[in-house]
């Protein structure tokens, strides 16, 4: 994704474009790495709060972790 997205949000975040990590005092490379290695929120809600393997059932679809846009109140603002 780091090197096909069209979003400046996206390739700002990942260290594709921008120095957002100048700022921060870390390696360009810093956002990039943790999805890479842990995942984004879904993927770590799924795996140990949703139905994953180690999960314990709590579903997010419908519940106030659901994106915004799914009526939940997660919302991430514009990494700029």
């Amino acid at each position: 994704m780091r090197s096909s997205s069209k979003d400046p949000n996206v390739l700002r975040m990942l260290g594709a474009e921008g120095n957002l990590h100048d700022g921060l005092g870390l390696d360009k490379d810093w956002a990039y790495n943790i999805i890479k290695n842990v995942g984004n929120y879904g993927e770590i809600y799924e795996a140990y709060m949703g139905g994953g393997e180690q999960g314990i059932g709590i579903e997010r679809a419908g519940s106030l972790n659901a994106l915004w846009t799914d009526g939940g109140l997660m919302y991430s603002p514009p990494m700029r």
